[in-house]
């Protein structure tokens, strides 16, 4: 994955506070592979404690893996568009509330801003999903964003078919790989894993 060494990538992550812990891997992966990232966060992943970390836990480890402050404000992800800072936006994970407000044009967190002042310059957005109604009422607006250009999805598989039949989820290790496709234009196939 050479491709990605000194990309500038902008990693956003939302409230799936269960899959941090994957996500955060492959923000890893993506310093090691020589990626420039900076990480975002909507207001409820960055201000909400869980049983999966506190949030000033998980804003430290982001600020110390990617050595910058975490774009936590709408104001401050304003920019992004304007002055063009990175090269591929990622959101993961990306919630079903996310992705609603991406396919409706709802600009409300910093996350959304983010992605909405990305995409103004057709730069590629790369969506990691983890809703437990993506066969519901999340399934028309994947299906909306799946036709929107400039927009790539990381493949994705129902999670717990039996305890959740309508819950899906990134397959998160396939994240670096997923970039790599979208920086080239290209959607990773196959969607469904």
């Amino acid at each position: 994955m050479t491709e990605l060494k000194g990309k500038k990538i902008g990693f956003a992550v939302c409230g799936s506070f269960c899959t941090f812990k994957k996500a955060f891997a492959q923000l890893e992966r993506l310093v090691e592979l020589g990626a420039d990232v900076t990480a975002i966060m909507s207001h409820n992943a960055a201000e909400t404690d869980t049983r999966f970390g506190k949030a000033a836990e998980h804003i430290a480890y982001l600020e110390r893996v990617t050595g910058k402050s975490v774009i936590r404000t709408i104001a401050e992800a304003e920019p992004i568009g304007p002055k063009k800072m990175f090269d591929v936006l990622v959101i993961a994970p990306c919630t079903g509330n996310t992705l609603a407000k991406l396919a409706l044009g709802i600009i409300d967190t910093p996350v959304t801003m983010a992605a909405k002042s990305h995409i103004r310059n057709a730069s590629p957005l790369v969506i990691a999903l983890s809703t437990n109604d993506g066969l519901a009422g999340s399934a028309k607006n994947l299906g909306m964003l799946l036709n929107y250009k400039s927009v790539y999805i990381v493949p994705f598989r129902q999670d717990d078919p039996a305890a959740k039949p309508r819950s899906l989820s990134a397959d998160f290790e396939r994240i670096p790989e997923a970039v790599e496709h979208a920086l080239n234009g290209v959607q990773i196939q196959p969607v469904l894993v």
